[in-house]
């Protein structure tokens, strides 16, 4: 997994996980830091902002996110992530993700369609290399049931009672991740007492997540995550692991 897809999959994690609201979501600010961590070496890496915004029976959904300067001299990420979803049965109707990644640009555009249990979506992709070559590329993705995206997902997480993910037991989902068409399986490890960033301890729960493509093909790392034990779920560390070293996202209110 590269670390645009790592950083973006990591922090859909920690929003999907805040907790269910059966009345619908309330416009809203979340703010989180990415921390870098190889051997001795612990820094913040980045930061994120994810904005939700009620309009008519839609929501509008957005998430930036940067690397900090000394990272920028590593591998500089500037990346947004916008959304357009239904309110009634949380269905996403349009998916855009704008990446500037260590000198390279990409664009992903989705567009969905509905016909009785079957989900469409138009998927077309723009990159730009480091020397101005640019590609076009258009696909048509299908899926059956619920569909969701690198953003919209977190709605559908949301939902979840990780009490009730006992041993064996899991949730699956399926995603449209660019051109592909990704499977996500959801399964709680136990209950843990974790060390937070501020030396404080809290009971959570470790969840891990797995990324699948046809025939069952793993096409990522799996992700860890902790979140809290409380009604209000709080997501308290997410770790994914780099070619070198590991990245951890930390909520910040």
């Amino acid at each position: 997994m590269n670390r645009l897809k790592l950083l973006i999959v990591s922090l859909i994690i920690m929003f999907g996980c805040t907790g269910a609201m059966a009345s619908g979501f309330s416009d809203e600010t979340l703010n989180y830091v990415i921390s870098y961590k190889w051997g001795l070496i612990h820094k913040d890496a980045g930061t994120a902002t994810l904005t939700l915004r009620n309009s008519g029976d839609r929501y509008k959904l957005r998430l930036t996110g940067k690397t900090k300067s000394w990272a920028d001299s590593f591998y500089p990420v500037r990346d947004t992530l916008l959304c357009t979803v239904r309110k009634e049965g949380l269905k996403p109707e349009r998916y855009t993700k704008i990446a500037h990644e260590d000198g390279k640009y990409s664009r992903d555009d989705i567009t969905y369609t509905y016909a009785g249990h079957t989900v469409g979506g138009h998927a077309r992709r723009v990159k730009t290399d480091k020397k101005g070559n640019t590609t076009e590329r258009e696909k048509t993705l299908t899926a059956s049931g619920a569909v969701y995206d690198m953003l919209s997902v977190f709605y559908f997480l949301r939902t979840i009672d990780y009490s009730q993910l006992t041993s064996g037991n899991v949730v699956r989902a399926t995603m449209f991740s660019g051109s592909k068409v990704e499977a996500l399986t959801i399964r709680c490890v136990g209950k843990e007492n974790l060390k937070l960033r501020d030396k404080s301890r809290r009971e959570a729960y470790h969840i891990k997540f797995r990324f699948t493509t046809e025939g069952q093909k793993k096409s990522s790392d799996d992700i860890d995550a902790w979140i809290s034990t409380d009604s209000q779920h709080i997501p308290l560390q997410v770790v994914g692991s780099l070619p070198v070293g590991q990245v951890k996202c930390y909520y910040v209110g």
